[in-house]
């Protein structure tokens, strides 16, 4: 086929790449515009589609909207088959939808109707679900409103955030090229109408560790901020990037004992491995020879 693909992060890379390992010809790759980034952010930074695009000499093109017409009429011109949609994060207008043949297949980190929207993977840990998945939607008006051709499940069982996505990442690229291998045999379902959820942009102020909630919505958000979440003490931010879960209360935000457990809402958690800023991250106990941080101390 003739492919259209639209992808910004890492995670869709490897649709990409699977698209042109599987013999289609991507006509072109549209992604989000060069970031500033480098040393003290001077230096224009491709995304990771934009850099991967062009080691297989497919053509880039990084619009800051596709609501114009000259846009709209630039991305009809290409003739696609099919236009194939991974974490662009433009919405995509009508015209846009309808230009391609088969119109505009996306690859979407949750089980839909469950967690539209932005963050799937992150509310999906939050939420403390057992499973999540990918699905192939077919595209339509709305968010994340479209019928699903094909769907991929996975325990979330501890996983990161970080983990989770490059899992689904390689499960929606696999689905893919299985979907456009007999695009007539995967037909478009519609989505349920009950179970609807959305999944909102993370908001940075999410990160910061809430002690006052359960010891293990503590630890999902550990797992689904990684390795972003965090605490102050002294005015020092610690991220903590692993933790495990414990018995017994307190007062939340207090630390039970010199081996850095801290009281939440219900149950306590330890973080096993941390970082401070600046630093690399190191097993807790590490961290605590050299900077001890003794029962009784408030965590921020």
């Amino acid at each position: 086929m003739r492919i259209i693909f639209m992808g910004t992060p890492d995670f869709a890379v490897p649709a990409l790449r699977a698209l042109v390992a599987a013999g289609h010809q991507v006509i072109c790759a549209y992604t989000q515009p060069p970031r500033p980034g480098g040393r003290r952010g001077k230096e224009l930074t491709p995304t990771p589609v934009h850099k991967a695009a062009e080691e297989l000499d497919i053509p880039v093109r990084h619009p800051v909207s596709l609501k114009g017409a000259e846009e709209q009429a630039a991305f009809a011109a290409l003739g696609a088959d099919v236009a194939v949609v991974a974490a662009y994060g433009l919405i995509l207008p009508q015209a846009v939808l309808d230009a391609p043949k088969h119109g505009c297949l996306n690859i979407h980190g949750s089980l839909l109707p469950r967690w539209r929207g932005a963050a799937p993977v992150q509310r999906a840990i939050l939420a403390g679900d057992a499973e999540t998945g990918v699905g192939i939607m077919q595209m339509a008006a709305g968010l994340d409103t479209g019928p699903v051709r094909l769907e991929g499940r996975t325990a979330i069982d501890g996983k990161t955030a970080g983990e989770l996505t490059a899992e689904l990442a390689d499960m929606g690229a696999a689905l893919m090229v299985q979907v456009l291998a007999d695009l007539p045999a995967h037909h478009a379902v519609e989505q349920p109408t009950e179970g609807v959820t959305y999944a909102h942009k993370i908001d940075k102020a999410e990160t910061r560790l809430d002690f006052s909630q359960s010891a293990a919505q503590v630890e999902r958000q550990i797992r689904a901020f990684h390795p972003a979440a965090w605490f102050e003490l002294n005015g020092e931010r610690f991220r903590v990037l692993a933790a495990e879960v414990l018995e017994g209360g307190g007062d939340p935000g207090m630390t039970r004992d010199d081996a850095l457990t801290i009281a939440c809402g219900s149950g306590a958690i330890r973080p096993t491995q941390v970082q401070r800023a600046g630093r690399p991250a190191m097993p807790t106990a590490d961290m605590l020879r050299g900077l001890p941080i003794p029962a009784g101390t408030r965590l921020n």
